[in-house]
């Protein structure tokens, strides 16, 4: 079993930054791989980033490609989102997911723990 936790959500004026963090707990951290999901109102599931165990192979949706960066640090449990130059359009529920089999990529379905998800709210 592993609980995910996230905080850092908030209002953001267009151009801000945030940074999210998801904090876990229950199996060993640094032996699964981590994930960030966004749902907006009306629209399905989108896959963020993810980042591998160790925190050495990261992946990016090309919608936040160059202003999201996913990070790790393995001795607080905790994986991180730092989100910069936000858009209205960023405008979502963010959530974090672990992977158990290390090999879920972008798709929700492989990602077998999910935290409750945090708002994050960019104005114009």
């Amino acid at each position: 079993q592993v609980q995910l936790v996230e905080s850092g959500g908030g209002l953001v004026q267009a151009g801000g930054s945030l940074r999210l963090s998801c904090a876990a707990s229950g199996r060993t951290f640094s032996t699964y791989a981590m994930g960030w999901f966004r749902q907006a109102p009306g629209k399905e599931r989108e896959f963020i980033a993810r980042i591998s165990w160790r925190g050495r192979s990261t992946y990016y949706a090309d919608s936040v490609k160059g202003r999201f960066t996913i990070s790790r640090d393995n001795a607080k449990n905790t994986a991180y989102l730092q989100m910069n130059s936000l858009k209205p359009e960023d405008t979502a529920v963010y959530s974090c997911a672990a992977d158990m089999s290390n090999v879920g990529g972008t798709i929700a379905a492989a990602y077998a723990y999910w935290g409750q998800g945090t708002q994050v709210t960019v104005s114009s």
